[in-house]
């Protein structure tokens, strides 16, 4: 079965959410990897990543304050 998390990814500037995720999956070798919300590729921030059947989750993440 394969690894199925969500992550809580600090983003560093100067990359895109995109760029984290496509980093991601070369790490775990999964193409189901997915983020809730989307940070300026200059801004900083906590970025939730979701790998496997956990992207399902990701529409409850994103909905919650």
């Amino acid at each position: 079965m394969p690894p199925s998390a969500l992550l809580n990814i600090d983003k560093p500037a100067g990359i895109t959410s995109h760029d984290v995720v496509a980093q991601i999956r070369r790490i775990v070798r999964l193409r189901r990897v997915g983020h809730a919300g989307t940070l300026d590729p200059l801004a900083t921030g906590v970025l939730v990543i979701a790998v496997g059947r956990a992207t399902r989750l990701l529409e409850y993440v994103v909905g919650q304050p």
